[in-house]
């Protein structure tokens, strides 16, 4: 259970992140709207973090907290806010999957 909050903290992650992304193309009440989304993502996520520590290594939540967080928010960013999709880019955003994968396996096995 505690890896769903995981995964659910790392989208929020992305939420927050792409919040940020949106207030900066705003202004007015609308920015605004946008940090709220901000905050309430922000909180969300952290919550979610600290539940799903109690039972997973804090390097290994952290990790994959992160990973998710570094790779959801840049496919965000490729779709909605046009950033580069290079190989390299999307070669190593891969392989950063691959070691969220790769840590979540590891943690089973010990």
């Amino acid at each position: 259970m505690n890896w769903i909050l995981l995964i659910i903290a790392g989208l929020f992650e992305v939420a927050f992140a792409s919040c940020l992304g949106k207030a900066k193309e705003t202004s007015g009440s609308e920015m605004y709207w946008w940090y709220a989304g901000f905050l309430v993502s922000l909180t969300i996520s952290m919550v979610l973090l600290v539940k799903a520590t109690q039972s997973i290594p804090i390097g290994t939540a952290y990790a994959v907290w992160t990973g998710i967080g570094a790779v959801g928010t840049a496919l965000i960013g490729i779709l909605f806010f046009k950033d580069p999709a290079s190989f390299w880019r999307v070669f190593f955003l891969t392989t950063l999957i691959a070691s969220i994968v790769g840590l979540k396996w590891v943690s089973h096995q010990q």
